[in-house]
């Protein structure tokens, strides 16, 4: 387990580590109290409601994607950060004084799910891409992996903390004590050793950078294929407010704290698979389509579950795979990206993990309302094996997938993707724009 560690010797990892955790805690407990006061003070179960609330959150990320991928490539992201941070502080504060004094309605809560939304829009692919500027190239695998870990233990400590304090003082000190959390954070980018950065040249502004980045991506079947995978499972698999507040309330008829229980049981799974994704040094595609497969599996054995208990097992298995499969798309992405682009490309990735929300969670939540909360989980399902579909065609046509018989074991071979045809087409396309536009700037005097 001593590599699993490593990023963690480099003093602005650890410094931003520590900030990172303490925020990661209060925004997990945010996300239980805003779901338990929508789904059970605000309306009498409605699930839709819920899903509107997820929708407008994660909506702006697809919405300014034009804007949000620019500043991460083009601006200061220790400074974007600071501003970003801020603000969602704020949100938090706001939306906690309504609460504490019973001024709060649904729609104040609909309000400040959009602005943090747009507001998370500008954070999260600065937040992501920041990490190449604090461990440089060779640990960032492992570091993407170590903030998987650090928001996945907050996922396992924020949301059973939350269930006491609602049951104890109410939904609107949670929200306060988010709003608080963030001085750590700010307090961490304040500290940073600003000349042991790892900056890279920042990419040149120019009309037509936010198309470069589609572009880019167009030339990469391995990049189009992971994408298209996230897509399908972030639309209608990741909706897991919807489906553990659901499950709990009308499957199991339990409290705010078994809710809260049952969130941090997920989360136990997503720090294991986190650390394990911490462990490898470059994820393939073949662990994508596997995770996928497991998160399917993993849905349809919780949809069936008839205790909270055997439910929450599940949950853990539902958890190792979800975080091995995000987690292993970002590192695929941000390590096979080049530097110059990886702002744009993480813009695209968060846009469509988080953006696809505003389309799912609406129509899962319809699910569990229509048909029960076993049904909706029966969606997630389906969106798992899709996307393990998606691999596996990927994988056959690019990288020459084959299964054998090795004694009376099975195994699979995959082809080196830097020998196949798509590799070499895709390097040849980049390197002719990258030769075009010099050309360009060279005639204009650039």
């Amino acid at each position: 387990m001593k590599g699993t560690f490593r990023s963690l010797r480099n003093f602005n990892y650890r410094v931003w580590a520590s900030g990172a955790i303490v925020s990661n805690i209060g925004t997990w407990m945010q996300r239980t109290a805003q779901d338990w006061l929508v789904l059970t003070e605000l309306t009498r179960h409605n699930a839709t409601s819920v899903g509107i609330v997820m929708s407008l959150q994660f909506g702006p990320q697809m919405l300014l994607l034009p804007l949000t991928g620019y500043a991460a490539d083009h601006f200061d992201r220790r400074k974007l950060l600071f501003a970003t941070q801020a603000a969602m502080g704020t949100c938090a504060l706001g939306l906690g004084i309504l609460t504490v004094t019973g001024l709060v309605q649904l729609w104040h809560v609909y309000v400040f799910a959009g602005l943090l939304g747009c507001v998370t829009a500008f954070d999260s692919p600065a937040r992501q891409t920041f990490v190449s500027d604090l461990v440089g190239e060779d640990d960032l695998s492992n570091a993407v992996g170590l903030n998987s870990t650090s928001f996945n233990a907050a996922r396992m400590i924020g949301p059973a903390v939350a269930g006491l304090l609602i049951a104890s003082v109410g939904t609107g000190w949670v929200f306060l004590i988010n709003g608080l959390s963030f001085v750590a954070v700010l307090g961490s980018l304040r500290m940073l050793r600003l000349n042991e950065l790892h900056l890279k040249p920042r990419a040149v502004r120019s009309r037509g950078s936010f198309m470069e980045g589609f572009k880019y991506v167009w030339t990469r079947p391995d990049l189009k294929a992971a994408l298209l995978m996230l897509f399908l499972i972030g639309t209608f698999g990741l909706n897991f407010p919807i489906f553990i507040s659901t499950m709990s309330v009308t499957a199991f008829h339990a409290g705010a704290s078994e809710y809260g229980v049952l969130s941090s049981t997920m989360a136990i799974g997503s720090v294991t698979g986190a650390l394990l994704a911490a462990r490898r040094a470059k994820p393939r595609m073949a662990l994508l389509l596997g995770a996928a497969s497991v998160f399917g599996v993993g849905c349809t054995v919780a949809s069936l579950m008839p205790t909270s208990v055997l439910f929450g097992i599940a949950l853990m298995v539902i958890g190792v795979s979800t975080q091995t499969f995000t987690t292993s798309t970002n590192s695929l992405v941000q390590l096979t990206t080049d530097p110059v682009m990886r702002g744009r490309v993480i813009a695209i990735l968060l846009a469509i993990a988080l953006g696809g929300t505003p389309l799912g969670a609406p129509v899962v939540g319809w699910v569990a309302d229509r048909f029960g909360p076993r049904w909706a989980l029966g969606v997630g399902a389906a969106s798992g094996f899709a996307a393990a579909v998606v691999g596996l065609l990927y994988l056959v046509k690019y990288r020459q997938f084959r299964v054998y018989m090795d004694g009376r074991r099975l195994r699979y071979s995959v082809d080196d993707p830097r020998q196949g045809p798509a590799y070499v087409s895709a390097a040849i396309a980049l390197q002719n724009a990258v030769l075009s536009e010099a050309e360009e700037d060279s005639s204009s005097g650039v």
